[in-house]
């Protein structure tokens, strides 16, 4: 009786937490508290016509009321602040903007008050269906309970599981709803859901097909909806059941369209809707689709990563259904076309849209269709190509000013075809490139208008608005512009210089000396908003500044003539500033760009001097260690010889760290110790082989005005990452001969025996060294053919 009171009284302990945002957090640790029968007895009170109703309406205050509406106000702006970096929280403040008084009171801001009206007008707007829900009787809340226990006992095999499971989705039909949308059915029904055969998944799923759309909005639904859609996509890996499931999928996708908006805008519904997309598509529900990190998306746009990881994780786990995923998108659009201001503005609607975008990157008779009706703009197509009306530009450029939108609108210029991106780029932002990226949100949207610029007039366009003002960009706080210009310039190898002389005006006067350059990039934020920048000097213990990392690494990719500043800056740096710089994560990866550049080996070598009698230290430390890789790749058989021996002062410690065992072997430390002259030989080896190598497969760089304007953007990139592969082989291959090769000792006593043998032999035995003789010169003439076969594929 005291657990059915406090269930009463309690009941949002009795369910799952209030998800904000995210959905992960689950809560089940009250059910095991009660006995089957009480729970039984909880539903038939909570349900009975004399009971107490789990959410009844409650009455409340004015000042309660205000907060509830500004609550839904700001909870999308929350989680902008939480998830997407762009505003910063005030402090001393609330995330609601509440303030709380020493004696526990609180107070509204003005901006409540304000705001009040305009949150009610925004929920009118909102389309709102009912939905009443029915009740659960004893025998059913009973037979669950029970399966749960069967679950939890652990009884059952796989056998019996694939049959309990069909049987126990077959008496849920007609009270799917109520059973997903329970605080604690919906978990037993999401095992089931995870171990039944693929006709009693779609038996069910097109039971409840109609209500899907509740199910999906549900805070407890949405967990069950999204399991049985991960259910699918394993069933899907097998083609026998492609065509029953595609009749499921499209029941659902008919049934959502119906109101698309309501699962849209709704936190756990934008969930479920972006699976669906991901799962039409054949690719990973949790892929980068879904929900791309920033990260991501920022190593991506400065040229930061290789093409092959972007390929991994755009590969299809099934062939999906692409006719589906158009009508579904399509079909979305058009019934939602009267309320499209409510979905560009809306934070949860914007991320169904932008993986619709991401999902239908390629094709543009589609994308031609779609992005017009999101930017709520009219598109002329002709022969000659796209326009966009004058009258909704100013539309747009408000627009890209909201958190929302400016995510969408990152993605539209990503995946726009080249007429409409063209249109775009000269309609909506062609006069107001700096005004837009001064803005705190819009800001982003110009960074992926450059990162995605198509042509050398674009960049002309670009520079001529952007280049002259890179001090007021990095003083406004929007490094990431200057960043992103950095790496189109480096892209489309044009405006390089230009830039190069541009940024290093920005953080070093006229009469300063250069050698300031890099450690104030490296410290850009405490820099530029230091009050007297003339004394300001090298800040020990502090994070580096990742945008400035980011800059300085695509620096480092332009050709060595444009960048002498920046090159004398790292190279002058003192010795404990580079110590430092290795230490730091982001101050490290600039290093290892600089020995990975096309500078000088002197100009390298200098720099690794730097760190003698360090790197032992440096190799205990997790981003240093790839410092201490990069040093031995760029250096001499001496430079590596002193790299190693301070590895081996350390070997025991750093055999215990995470990347230890990788970096010993690497190196070749346990070589060293055991032969030092052997491991001499072999880097002399290496060292040579590779110069060899490079001298014979590698064309002599053409000059730079030669170009072309537009090149294949993997041809710089790929050739680099070949060489590397090139070198590994041949360090490999070397490893492999030294190890089958015998000793110098051994092989000279084998050349003494077979000559005191040719000796005692004599002239009796001259058949056998004619015979000897032709075979050699057959091996001599399958080696010379064999070294040129391998020759040619070398070469090819």
């Amino acid at each position: 009786s005291v657990n059915l009171v406090f269930v009463l009284l309690c009941p949002s302990l009795c369910g799952r937490q209030q998800r904000s945002g995210t959905r992960n957090s689950r809560w089940c640790s009250f059910s095991p508290c009660l006995s089957t029968e009480d729970y039984c007895a909880v539903h038939m009170v909570s349900f009975g016509s004399r009971a107490l109703p789990l959410r009844r309406p409650k009455e409340h205050s004015a000042t309660e009321q205000i907060l509830i509406s500004w609550e839904n106000n700001t909870y999308n702006k929350d989680q902008r602040k939480k998830r997407m970096g762009r505003r910063a929280t005030k402090r001393g403040a609330r995330s609601d903007g509440v303030h709380t008084a020493k004696d526990g009171s609180t107070s509204l801001p003005n901006e409540m008050l304000k705001g009040q009206k305009f949150s009610k007008k925004q929920d009118a707007t909102l389309p709102q269906t009912s939905f009443v829900r029915k009740q659960l009787d004893p025998e059913t809340v009973k037979y669950f309970s029970e399966i749960a226990n069967l679950f939890e006992s652990g009884e059952m095999d796989l056998e019996e599981q694939s049959v309990i499971c069909g049987n126990a989705l077959e008496e849920t039909r007609g009270k799917e709803v109520e059973l997903a949308i329970d605080h604690i059915i919906s978990h037993t029904l999401q095992k089931l859901l995870e171990g039944c055969d693929v006709y009693h998944l779609c038996s069910f799923l097109q039971s409840c097909a109609n209500n899907f759309s509740h199910i999906a909005t549900d805070r407890c639904g949405s967990h069950v909806a999204e399991t049985a859609l991960k259910s699918l996509a394993i069933y899907l890996q097998d083609r026998d059941f492609h065509s029953l499931i595609k009749d499921t999928m499209t029941s659902i996708c008919k049934a959502i369209v119906v109101k698309p908006v309501e699962v849209m805008c709704n936190c756990y519904g934008s969930h479920v809707l972006r699976s669906l997309l991901c799962l039409c598509k054949g690719v990973p529900l949790d892929s980068e689709f879904h929900a791309a990190k920033s990260s991501t998306i920022l190593v991506r746009r400065l040229n930061l990563r290789d093409d092959k990881g972007t390929a991994k994780s755009l590969l299809q786990t099934h062939e999906g259904f692409p006719d589906l995923l158009k009508f579904l998108v399509l079909e979305i659009l058009k019934h939602s076309k009267t309320e499209i201001a409510i979905l560009q503005v809306d934070h949860y609607s914007s991320l169904v849209l932008q993986t619709a975008l991401k999902l239908l990157a390629g094709h543009e008779r589609d994308l031609l269709s779609i992005i017009p009706v999101i930017l709520s703009c009219k598109v002329e197509i002709s022969g000659e190509g796209s326009s966009i009306l004058i009258t909704e530009v100013q539309n747009i450029r408000d627009l890209v000013k909201e958190n929302a939108f400016s995510h969408l609108m990152e993605i539209i210029l990503e995946v726009a075809p080249r007429m409409l991106y063209d249109e775009i780029f000269v309609k909506v932002f062609g006069d107001s490139l700096f005004e837009i990226a001064c803005h705190q949100s819009a800001n982003f949207v110009v960074q992926a208008l450059i990162s995605h610029a198509r042509s050398q007039s674009q960049m002309d366009k670009i520079w001529e608005e952007l280049g002259p003002k890179f001090k007021d960009l990095l003083e406004a706080g929007r490094s990431g512009v200057i960043a992103s210009m950095i790496a189109a310039s480096q892209r489309l190898h044009t405006h390089e210089h230009k830039c190069s002389k541009a940024l290093a005006a920005a953080v070093c006067s006229a009469n300063e000396s250069p050698k300031c350059i890099v450690p104030r990039i490296l410290f850009l934020e405490s820099y530029v908003f230091s009050e007297d920048k003339s004394n300001w000097c090298w800040m020990s213990n502090t994070k580096m500044h990742v945008m400035g990392s980011l800059i300085l690494q695509s620096i480092f990719k332009y050709p060595c003539e444009y960048i002498q500043p920046f090159i004398n800056s790292i190279t002058s740096m003192e010795n404990t500033h580079v110590l430092e710089t290795a230490k730091d994560a982001s101050g490290a990866r600039v290093l290892e760009a600089f020995l990975s550049s096309a500078v000088s080996d002197k100009q390298k070598k200098k720099l690794i001097t730097k760190l003698e009698n360090h790197f032992g230290e440096l190799s205990l430390h997790p981003s240093g260690s790839f410092t201490v890789e990069k040093c031995f790749s760029a250096g001499d058989v001496p430079l590596r010889e002193a790299i190693v021996s301070g590895l081996l002062s350390v070997q025991k410690e750093l055999s215990k760290t995470k990347q230890g065992p990788v970096l010993l072997k690497n190196l070749d430390v346990e070589g060293y110790a055991r032969r030092p002259e052997q491991w001499r030989l072999r880097q002399k080896s290496k060292l040579s082989v590779y110069k060899e190598f490079l001298a014979e497969f590698t064309e002599e760089p053409e000059p730079y005005k030669m170009k072309r304007f537009l090149p294949d953007n993997s041809r710089k990139a790929t050739q680099q990452s070949d060489i590397n592969k090139m070198r590994q082989e041949i360090d490999v291959s070397l490893a492999s001969f030294s190890v089958r090769e015998p000793s110098s000792e051994k092989r000279v006593q084998g050349n003494t025996l077979m000559n005191e043998h040719k000796r005692h032999k004599g002239n009796n035995d001259s058949s056998w060294h004619d015979n000897a003789a032709a075979g050699k010169e057959k091996k001599r003439n399958r080696k010379g053919d064999s070294e040129k076969s391998s020759q040619k594929k070398l070469k090819t």
